[in-house]
């Protein structure tokens, strides 16, 4: 009895420790996966690619701990199809690694402009050419991987802390009051749910839709952010960012995304995407 008991308990033990362990939902029946491997330093970046009857939106995930977005991303496309591009690299926000016995460390959402590379690693500690050639070529790799271009957009998955930031950041006066060109409140959602894109026409629409939304300024500080890079480059982005644990809002939020994305893409000219 003994004996059952314990096994028992050790099965119970590997089980929890599994599901503490995963960070990703499972890969359901009929989705493909492709995978490219990135050294930077002792860390490794795994890119990997959830696709499930493409074409449809295509969604990016770069923060290794924004599980939320990813779990919500999959159950809408399992749904409607498309594919989500997940950055993992051992469930942290930041990139950290050693190189040459020195410690180094960023967020990986400030490796896409020349300029916003160095800052971020100043941020956290040291730089150095060879390291910011080494994040810029990274972030080159992970837009190829994405590739942008063919759907016509960019559509990143992140998630917050409660109270931590939210639109509320957006007002004037407030941390990123100069980021945001026009803000729009819906004070009956949690304020840390809410989507940022660079748009005038999505944003409209989404001010519509009566959700929290940011239109990001033209004159925002250029702090190496995937959303500063579409904006300097002229491709449409779209975030949608919701606290932690918020699966069904983060799942709402990313449906009203795509249908105001395909609906703006439609009207500018650029591919229409299936919603």
């Amino acid at each position: 009895m003994a004996a059952i008991k314990y096994t028992l308990a050790f099965i119970l033990f590997l089980t929890c420790s599994f599901i503490a362990r995963a960070q990703h939902p499972p890969v359901f029946e009929g989705m493909t996966t492709d995978s490219t491997r990135i050294m930077l330093g002792d860390m490794e970046l795994g890119l990997i690619k959830y696709s499930y009857n493409t074409p449809g939106i295509n969604f990016l995930a770069i923060h290794d701990n924004e599980d939320t977005g990813v779990k919500a991303a999959f159950d809408y496309i399992a749904i409607n199809g498309g594919s989500i591009l997940d950055c993992q690299y051992g469930g942290a926000r930041n990139f950290k690694f050693i190189q040459d016995g020195i410690t180094y460390q960023t967020d990986p959402n400030s490796i896409y402009t020349d300029e916003g590379i160095p800052i971020g690693l100043e941020k956290y500690g040291k730089s150095g050419e060879a390291i910011v050639a080494e994040l810029k070529s990274t972030g080159k790799t992970i837009l190829k991987t994405y590739n942008p271009k063919n759907p016509g957009y960019i559509f990143t998955l992140h998630n917050n802390a409660d109270g931590g930031f939210g639109i509320q950041s957006y007002l004037p006066d407030n941390e990123l009051g100069s980021t945001a060109d026009s803000v729009h409140v819906n004070y009956e959602m949690d304020e840390d749910d809410m989507i940022l894109v660079t748009e005038l026409k999505l944003f409209n629409l989404l001010k519509k839709a009566d959700v929290n939304v940011v239109l990001q300024s033209e004159e925002a500080v250029d702090d190496g952010s995937l959303s500063i890079y579409a904006m300097q480059n002229h491709i449409p982005y779209i975030n949608v960012e919701v606290q932690h644990g918020h699966l069904e809002e983060n799942l709402r939020l990313i449906q009203l995304g795509c249908k105001s994305n395909g609906r703006s893409l439609s009207k500018t000219g650029h591919k229409k995407t299936r919603s």
